[in-house]
This record gives C-alpha cells, structure tokens and sequence, in this order.
C-alpha cells in the first residue's frame, strides 16, 4: 500500500540516513524545521524474525487476512522490498518500530530472517515513527487513526496544528478525526468495522444524546440508509432557531433528558421531546415529542407498543 503523498516533518526528520527511508522526505526543510530528532542514527541490516518484537504500543489493531495474504504471496515471490523498522532493546532483542503487517506477512511466508533498518531511538522517537507511518497508511480505519491523533496529543503535548503539520493533513481534519472518539463506544465500533462510513458517523455527532446516536447508528446499519439521509434525519432533529427568543421550558433539564431515555427504552426507536416554553411575555410555545420509524412494519411496531390496534373498527 503506498503511502500518502506529503510527509511532513515528523517521520523525516527521526532519520538522518536516508538510504533506505519509509516515504520521501519534504524537500526544503528549513534550519527552523529541524529538531533534536535529525541525531537519531540508522543502518539497514539483516534479523531473523524470531528476534524482533511488537511494539506494543502499535497505532494499527486490525490487519485484513486476505490483504496480509496477498502480502505474503508476493513477499514468497520477490521477498521484502522496504525494510522493517526496529530498535535495538536493553535485552538484545530488537522491537519493531515500523512495518508490522510485512512482518506477519514474513511470518506467513516462512521467512526467517528480514531486511531492518536498525535506529537509534527514543521511546518518544519511537512512538512518533510508529504513529505517523501508520496514519500515512491509505487503509487505516478512522478510529485507529483518531486514537494515533490522540496518542499524539498526550504523548508529545502537541496542538492539533502542529500534529496536522506532521501527518501533512489539515488542522480541521485532524479536529474531526478526534471528535469521532466522543461518540459511544458501539457506533466507533460500526465505524471501525466498517458498518458505517466516516460520513454516517460525523453526521452522528450532530446529535447530543447518546442512545439517540446508538440507535440511529444501528438503523443505518439495518436499513442500509445513506449518509445524506442520516444528515437530513439529524437536521431536521436537531435544528436551532437562528434568532432565539428568551424562553423557560417548563421541564428540567434533568427530568426531560430521563424521560427521553425511557421513551428511548419503551419505543425501542429515537424519540424527542420538546417541552412547552414560557416567553418573557408570558405567552407559551406549545411541546411536542417525534417518535420515529422506518418502515410500515416498525409503525405498526411502534403503535403496538402505543396499544394501538390497526385490526378494530
């Protein structure tokens, strides 16, 4: 898998020796670009794959078997043409900084030794290659890359700008990335495994309850809705008067959102509920409450629970 065209500072720059490097360096770095990194040194050399250790730490958490497979039938054919990254440890093993899915495709092949290039690095330096060689990765899931963002943030105390700056993407990008790590732990888990796209889930974040961003997740995944559907549905559910008017809704906020939450629970479906308000004038806007469906079966679903009977006269 190639990778994303723009390196950046970060990975170049770890890297003095550039005979064997993972991407292309930036052209024209300034004395100003470079930092205490550039000293870390490197040689590309030859270990047998029993030596080398994961990285726990290691950003990606998925690998498709049958991409490693094809990984693996090529590397039986022509071998490793791009190094793995390594460091060497306190115990005479070496730890894999970079290059995790062509060493399990190595293993699958039968190799027992691997080309390496052997750095000396940090822990910090280590961490960094790692993470900004997978967020370069074309086929990284969005939540493993919103969580090498994060690991970013709090390893190197680093602004979304400058983490922008390293992984060549834009500080909006990186903002959205990090904000889907806010939605429920079950809607990152669809969004990882691919049941919902990115589109579905930064609609989703435009809800703010989230049993509502779990439901409306699971029926995007059951009825197949599109990602201009599921914005329409969250607009038309979360629209805010552009000029509004003093008001004092008559519910708490506290009661309203536990009650919303058992009508989430008794209708099985997203459900809003609109308390009355009071203007300063006195005067009163009327409440309502939407409770949603999609398909005649689940409206009949939805009445049954109401006690409705379509079947009486």
């Amino acid at each position: 898998m190639a990778a994303r065209k723009g390196l950046g500072r970060g990975l170049g720059s770890l890297i003095s020796d550039r005979q064997a490097p993972i991407a292309s360096p930036p052209p024209n770095n300034t004395d100003e670009e470079m930092t205490s990194h550039e000293n870390a040194r490197s040689r590309v050399t030859d270990l047998p794959v029993e030596q080398i250790v994961r990285n726990p730490r290691q950003p990606r958490q998925t690998f498709r078997e049958d991409s490693l497979s094809e990984l693996a039938n090529s590397i039986r054919e022509h071998g490793v043409l791009q190094p793995l990254m390594v460091r060497e440890k306190p115990d005479g093993m070496y730890e894999l900084i970079a290059g995790e899915r062509r060493l399990r495709a190595a293993g699958l092949a039968g190799l027992e030794v691997v080309p390496v290039t052997l750095v000396e690095a940090t822990d910090l330096q280590s961490l960094e290659i790692a993470i900004i060689e997978n967020l370069q990765r074309e086929d990284l899931n969005p939540i493993e890359e919103a969580e090498g963002y994060r690991e970013l943030a709090a390893e190197f105390k680093l602004t979304q700008e400058e983490i922008a700056k390293r992984v060549s993407r834009s500080r909006a990008a990186v903002a959205n990335a990090l904000r889907l790590l806010t939605l429920p732990d079950e809607v990152r888990a669809l969004l990882k495994e691919k049941h919902i796209s990115t589109g579905h889930a930064k609609a989703l974040l435009g809800m703010t309850i989230p049993q509502e961003q779990i439901i409306l997740a699971r029926r995007i995944v059951s009825e197949d809705l599109s990602v201009r559907t599921t914005e329409k549905f969250v607009k038309r559910h979360g629209d805010i008067p552009t000029k509004p008017r003093a008001t004092k809704p008559d519910l708490p906020k506290d009661f309203l959102r536990d009650l919303t939450a058992k009508l989430h629970q008794h209708f099985g479906t997203s459900v809003r509920l609109a308390p009355c308000k009071t203007f300063a004038n006195g005067k009163k806007r009327k409440g309502f409450i939407e409770i949603d469906f999609f398909s005649n079966d689940d409206l009949e679903r939805v009445l049954s629970v109401m006690g409705i009977d379509l079947a009486e006269d």
